[in-house]
């Protein structure tokens, strides 16, 4: 059972948390009139109600089986609904609105993003933490070195071991607050070893971030780019060594709505694989292909011109294999020289599943 009148999206639910966000920040204007609070309070209402129809309707869904373990975005949903709630009843006046700020959360709710974040961080935590022990012991070791050169210098910044770690910090970040700053020579030599530090320091931890980041990009990819290549017809007797190296020649593009990917009559050098978004196929009797459809693969056998023209229905995202790398894969890998030549005199004057556009 499902209540499709409060279904929400994540476009959706990111505005309407961003409207209540906005609301929950202007209700903290003191010279605010009363007729505008209330009617911020009233947007704040609304919000409310609309987030405890999409509770109930998850609930009713999970019940129902028909999403599986959801866990995380019902203790968002939960969250949403529960904390505004105990606010009203339990806090004072001035207060109540400012736990809507746990609205923060619903744009997390159906996110890709955080799930992908977790696993980096998952992966990569050894190297993390190892570079997280390294500013660790560098930020005591500086605001150790600068309490002992600057202590009788400036005792009322740099008196005490603690105090030296806010001027440690803010120079390991290259912040430079300015309001302390060493003033012997020896401290402002130890500043700019700091300095230098942590940028080292920081580029360290961006770099770990930014190589897991694409190796697990890269990993998603390639399963779907095997998924797609694995079920064309043409290559499913090939092995799997065979299939890393088509997919590893695979090209991504990009196509807006209406764009020709290819025309009637023209000479065919690549094979396109969908995997988002739909392209229309101008035959007699016009054919749309979906994600993980695909089409041109006579070109990889024949060359011939195309028999229809193929144009986006939608925004595409499309994978090509070109002629040449796959007359590479041919000379370094004679089955698959076998296999086309086999394909080619079965499809000849039939057209293959797919088409051969």
């Amino acid at each position: 059972m499902s209540l499709p009148f409060v279904r929400i999206y994540a476009p959706l639910n990111a505005l309407l948390a961003a409207t209540g966000l906005v609301a929950v920040a202007t209700l903290t204007t003191p010279d605010m009139s009363g007729r505008g609070r209330l009617a911020l309070v009233a947007v704040l209402a609304v919000i409310w109600g609309v987030y405890l129809l999409q509770l109930a309707e998850t609930l009713l869904k999970r019940r129902a089986g028909e999403v599986r373990d959801r866990t995380p975005a019902i203790a968002i949903d939960v969250l949403a609904v529960l904390v505004p709630l105990a606010a009203f009843l339990l806090v004072g006046m001035p207060d109540r609105s400012l736990y809507c700020a746990v609205w923060l959360l619903k744009p997390l709710r159906d996110s890709t993003f955080f799930p992908l974040l977790g696993r980096i961080l998952t992966n990569e935590a050894r190297n993390l933490i190892g570079v997280t022990t390294l500013f660790g012991v560098v930020l005591f070791g500086v605001a150790l070195a600068a309490y002992v050169i600057e202590r009788d210098v400036q005792p009322e910044k740099f008196g005490s071991i603690p105090q030296a770690m806010w001027w440690a910090v803010v120079t390991l970040s290259t912040t430079g607050y300015g309001d302390a700053i060493p003033q012997s020579f020896a401290g402002r030599i130890l500043a700019g070893a700091v300095m230098m530090s942590g940028i080292g320091i920081f580029a360290l931890w961006a770099g770990i971030l930014a190589t897991g980041f694409y190796q697990e990009v890269r990993r998603e990819d390639f399963v779907r780019n095997w998924q797609l290549v694995a079920a064309v017809p043409l290559f499913q007797k090939l092995g799997p060594a065979v299939l890393v190296e088509i997919v590893r020649a695979l090209r991504p593009r990009v196509m807006p709505a209406g764009a020709v990917i290819c025309r009637n009559g023209e000479t065919g050098d690549q094979m396109f694989f969908v995997v988002e978004g739909r392209v229309s196929v101008a035959t007699p009797n016009p054919v749309e292909l979906g994600p993980g459809a695909f089409f041109g693969e006579m070109a990889l056998i024949s060359g011939e011109p195309r028999s229809a023209t193929v144009s986006a229905a939608t925004a595409v995202s499309l994978l090509s294999l070109h002629s040449a790398d796959f007359q590479m894969l041919c000379s370094s890998s004679p089955e698959i020289a076998e296999i086309i030549r086999k394909t080619a005199l079965e499809r000849r004057g039939a057209a293959p599943k797919g088409g051969p556009y």
